[in-house]
């Protein structure tokens, strides 16, 4: 394994070109012509900031690491020591085997045995393909345990500008609330998006806002669809789209991070809430057998005006 993200899994569709890592089966660029549709990174780099990673069994933070589930408690490696929050979930570091590898789509799949703190077994698949419609990224978890567990599952992908930072683009939002975050990022209530000063249900330019907020309560179109895009000023945009398997979007202009300092737009789908092992918000527990299924997807511009 050269690269620290290993094999270099690359899909094709016309115009379109994507990589896939082997580690952590994340999303390392995405590109529509000459144009970068995500913000990815290099193939001799280790994913910065989080960059098109996979978030299971639980995405953002989780406090203290600690949660109770069916009765036994349960304490998780601090991944985020600086605020005492275990972070991200437990297979962005991991290989993947690469089951299917097409010409336009690949699938990866990981068997997720018990680790301290989460002592569950899951297998998980996830899927990759392009079309006429842009990327879509299908993900299936499978509880193969005898017992009932815990799961939600994120995804971290970064859309790329092209403007200098993101401060000139439009972004709108399908969102009536917010959840309100205390300084170790993790949700202490909610309120209207309006109240907040943070509604993009109609586009409008990001500005000096800072970014570091979950949003939820979506607005859907008929397919079930929640579609969150972004606009630049010379009419170039993405949208990106979530199945109702996602709930909840994250969105984060990077300020504190000096490689992303809002000059990409995280817009991060979501299962469940932060602290969802905790809260219950949007938790999903799997039965012995059980599985569950979801997607999300980016259209570039070109295709956006047919979504």
């Amino acid at each position: 394994m050269d690269s620290p993200s290993g094999e270099q899994l690359e899909i094709r569709h016309g115009v379109q070109a994507a990589v896939v890592t082997e580690v952590g089966a994340g999303l390392r660029t995405y590109s529509a012509g000459r144009r970068e549709i995500v913000d990815g990174y290099g193939p001799d780099e280790k994913a910065p900031s989080g960059r098109g990673q996979v978030l299971i069994p639980w995405p953002n933070r989780l406090e203290d690491g600690s949660y109770e589930f069916d009765g036994r408690q349960h304490q998780l490696p601090l991944t985020e020591p600086e605020h005492r929050n275990a972070i991200h979930g437990l297979v962005r570091g991991v290989p993947w085997t690469v089951t299917e590898h097409e010409e336009r789509r690949v699938v990866l799949e990981l068997a997720l045995g018990p680790h301290p703190g989460y002592p569950f077994s899951l297998a998980l698949a996830i899927e990759y393909a392009l079309s006429e419609d842009g990327l879509a990224v299908r993900t299936t978890a499978t509880n193969v345990g005898g017992d009932a567990c815990p799961y939600g599952s994120g995804a971290h992908p970064y859309l790329a500008v092209t403007t200098e930072t993101v401060d000139d683009m439009l972004l709108r939002v399908p969102a009536r609330t917010v959840l309100q975050s205390d300084e170790r990022g993790l949700p202490v209530g909610s309120t209207r998006v309006d109240e907040a000063g943070l509604d993009f249900r109609i586009a409008r330019p990001i500005g000096d806002a800072i970014l570091d907020h979950c949003f939820t309560d979506l607005e859907r179109t008929p397919d079930g669809r929640a579609r969150v895009e972004l606009h630049s000023p010379d009419g170039v945009f993405s949208t990106l789209w979530v199945d109702e398997a996602y709930p909840y979007l994250m969105l984060f202009t990077g300020d504190p991070l000096p490689d992303v300092a809002r000059r990409s737009l995280a817009v991060e789908p979501m299962t469940c809430a932060p602290n969802a092992f905790r809260s219950g918000a949007g938790l999903v527990t799997l039965e012995p057998g059980e599985s569950t299924r979801s997607a999300w997807g980016i259209i570039p511009s070109i295709w956006a005006r047919l979504a």
